[in-house]
């Protein structure tokens, strides 16, 4: 070891070489016997830095440390000492050599010294040959030069010593954290064994249980109650979470949503690791009212619906909608408690607005308005229009000069009081198209929208639209096969986006709603653009883990709705939004080249560009080309059948006159050649809209082809 690092000692300052070419000195710390450097500092802008440089680039910069090189003894040159040979100069046999000690002073004759420090034992030497030598160093200089040597030795071994002695500590602590480890794992198992004893096993997923019973415990339960303050709001999003229904009890699905206190909803979403160590991630979300599974149906009317009554009597329009997945709770929430397939309907929203409706009638207040009730009920499926009061007939959404939507033919029922309405509930949801689902086995597949109108001597004083929405889950089945799926769920996504934008453009007082983008908006329009209009979302959601995905889908549409809610301050100061401002825009858009549905429909689709992919997009303009063609085709069949029957009138007074023996051939030829140009005109004309149609439909089907089964999530 002394041999390789030669004079080298730690703390001894040596000359180095940078990477860019300086030369300056540096500090030796430390010696590296594994790969024969050493570790050198120094300070350089008041930073200490360094680094390990090999012996060779030491040596070559620094020859005076290098060790000496060994040469084959000569008759000129004496052998090199070692530590069990003597040099002796012609001493006499006599006379024994010792190395000095710490006190004495060797003389010119004691010429021997060990590199151990200890007597050497005398050894036959060969006579030196008689020739001139070289000078020699005095004795003293030999036995310096032999114990510098020596402290270099000591020094260099203590070195390795504090090396090893701290390779041994980290080797100890190496050993220490493993047998930490080990404890903690043994522990851990111990923990998990004594759960699976607490914890009924044959629950599945009981690991997920434990977790969110953990995590449950942990928090602190502060909600809703009826001592608790009904807000205002011009935007009121609030969310209800349901029980566990029979089914979920049956297959012992798990509850992973947890209200904790009046406006909080937390989701344990199950998640694994690349492990496949399974943990929970706990999503929050706030609105203005969380609803547990313990509410009642009076209990979310009093923070929901009841709130927007008095608005209609004050000269305003109010609507309040349940949004959710199929069998979340919606048709429970708005239209009554159910029993097999038979309905409560007089403990749900619809009939619970309708008593206090009549209740206000009879305050001072309001009774010498001399109000009116009236009731309409009617769904929206596929984008089409039916009558659930009048033998669901097909209604047309026009609008008149005034730029009103009026819904041709619907029928408004007037009502006295409660029970009447109860009535006509029931009729509705008889008829209201619905259908059996994973999720429900009375699913409903439309929206059911009743409205509550009041009317001062014949016109329009306020009105209450009470929606019970389709289920969401519906709108992401675009791309299947038969056509009336793909266009039912491509009409729930809709109306669906353009619900939310238009509940958007109320909170920020937008100067244009996207209102005939579906026809639950077209409706809905009053609304979304009247001088005193407020709206109330009610979220309804699955509490198993099975529906976790579209919960999260359902959470997410209400917090982007609650997001941009009108700033409260501007609702206090009275600001509303400007109505001439929409009104002469929609004029614009009525004298472009394309159809104001389409426009709207292309504006929707731009403001929701993460949930709409092109391919989407595309399908929905296919979509309502042909829905929009459809209408006209239909419309156009009408008046042709109903000009035949004129035709036929015409042709049967032709035929009397060339029963008379005189008539006139002139006129009979001139007017039956009339009716049959009219008759080959308008009947060209409806084969090439015929024609076209039957283009828009092949236009669908192919459109609805290019849509990416592959979303990352729900589109809604």
């Amino acid at each position: 070891m002394a041999g390789s690092f030669g004079k080298i000692i730690v703390g001894v300052y040596v000359e180095i070489k940078r990477s860019d070419g300086r030369i300056h000195q540096a500090m030796v710390t430390s010696l590296n016997e594994d790969n024969e450097s050493v570790t050198v500092e120094w300070i350089e802008n008041g930073d200490t830095k360094g680094k390990e440089i090999d012996l060779e680039s030491i040596f070559a910069l620094n020859p005076d440390v290098a060790p000496e090189e060994e040469t084959a003894p000569s008759p000129e040159t004496p052998p090199p000492p070692t530590p069990t040979s003597v040099k002796v100069n012609k001493i006499p046999k006599n006379r024994r050599t010792i190395a000095p000690t710490k006190n004495d002073t060797p003389s010119r004759d004691n010429r021997v010294v060990s590199t151990r420090a200890r007597p050497a034992q005398p050894q036959q030497l060969e006579p030196a040959p008689p020739v001139q030598q070289p000078a020699q160093p005095t004795q003293a200089q030999t036995a310096q030069q032999l114990a510098n040597e020596a402290s270099m030795h000591h020094l260099a071994r203590k070195e390795f010593g504090q090396l090893s002695r701290r390779k041994s500590n980290c080797v100890k602590e190496v050993e220490k954290l493993q047998e930490k480890r080990e404890r903690r794992r043994i522990q851990q198992q111990e923990l998990r064994e004594k759960k699976a004893q607490e914890v009924d096993t044959t629950v599945p997923n009981y690991e997920i249980l434990y977790m969110i019973r953990d995590f449950r415990a942990s928090l602190d339960y502060r909600p809703l109650s009826t001592a608790d303050l009904i807000e205002e709001h011009r935007i009121c999003v609030c969310v209800r979470k349901r029980p566990l229904n029979k089914k979920e009890l049956t297959i012992r699905d798990l509850d992973v949503i947890t209200i904790p206190s009046k406006d909080v909803v937390m989701v344990h979403e199950p998640k694994q690791k690349v492990d496949l160590t399974r943990y929970l991630e706990n999503q929050t979300f706030r609105f203005d009212y969380a609803f547990d599974d313990s509410t009642t149906n009076e209990m979310v009317y009093r923070f929901t619906a009841r709130p927007l009554v008095e608005t209609i009597f004050e000269r305003g329009m109010a609507t309040c909608f349940a949004y959710g997945q199929t069998g979340s709770g919606k048709t429970h929430t708005m239209g009554g408690d159910f029993s097999g397939k038979n309905q409560d309907c007089s403990k749900g929203i619809y009939a619970l607005a309708a008593r206090d409706v009549f209740v206000m009638l009879k305050k001072p207040c309001y009774r010498k308005l001399e109000l009116q009730v009236y009731a309409t009920f009617f769904e929206i499926y596929s984008g089409k229009v039916f009558d659930l009061l009048n033998g669901k007939a097909k209604l047309r959404v026009l609008e008149d000069g005034k730029q009103q939507v009026q819904v041709v033919g619907l029928h408004e029922r007037d009502v006295k009081c409660t029970e009447d309405v109860l009535k006509l509930i029931e009729v509705g949801n008889s008829c209201r198209t619905s259908g059996q689902t994973s999720a429900n086995a009375h699913s409903s597949r439309s929206h059911a929208v009743f409205q509550i109108i009041l009317r001062r001597k014949g016109k329009m004083h306020g009105k209450f639209s009470l929606i019970d929405l389709a289920g969401n889950e519906r709108g992401a089945d675009t791309s299947s096969a038969d056509r009336q799926t793909r266009l039912e769920g491509a009409e729930i996504n809709k109306s669906l986006l353009a619900l939310k934008e238009c509940i958007r453009a109320l909170g920020r007082n937008k100067p244009h709603t996207p209102f005939r983008a579906s026809k639950l908006t077209q409706v809905l329009r009053d609304s979304f653009i009247g001088e005193n209009s407020r709206t109330c979302m009610i979220a309804t959601i699955s509490p198993g883990m099975t529906s976790c995905e579209n919960t999260l889908n359902t959470l997410r549409y209400a917090n982007r709705v609650k997001e941009l809610t009108v700033d409260t301050n501007q609702v206090i100061e009275g600001v509303r939004p400007n109505i001439h401002v929409v009104d002469q825009l929609d004029d614009d858009w009525d004298h472009l080249g394309s159809s104001p549905q389409r426009d709207d429909l292309k504006l929707l689709c731009e403001q929701n560009l993460e949930e709409v992919s092109p391919q989407l997009l595309t399908f929905h303009e296919a979509v309502s080309q042909m829905v929009e063609m459809e209408e006209q085709v239909l419309e156009d069949h009408r008046a042709v059948f109903q000009e035949s029957i004129r035709w036929l009138e015409d042709e049967k007074v032709l035929l009397e006159m060339t029963e008379e023996v005189d008539y006139d051939v002139d006129s009979y030829a001139t007017q039956l050649e009339q009716i049959l140009d009219q008759k080959i005109d308008i009947l060209t004309e409806l084969r090439d809209k015929v024609k076209s149609f039957r283009s828009s439909l092949q236009e669908e089907e192919q459109a609805s082809k290019q849509i990416n089964p592959k979303r990352p999530r729900a589109l809604l």
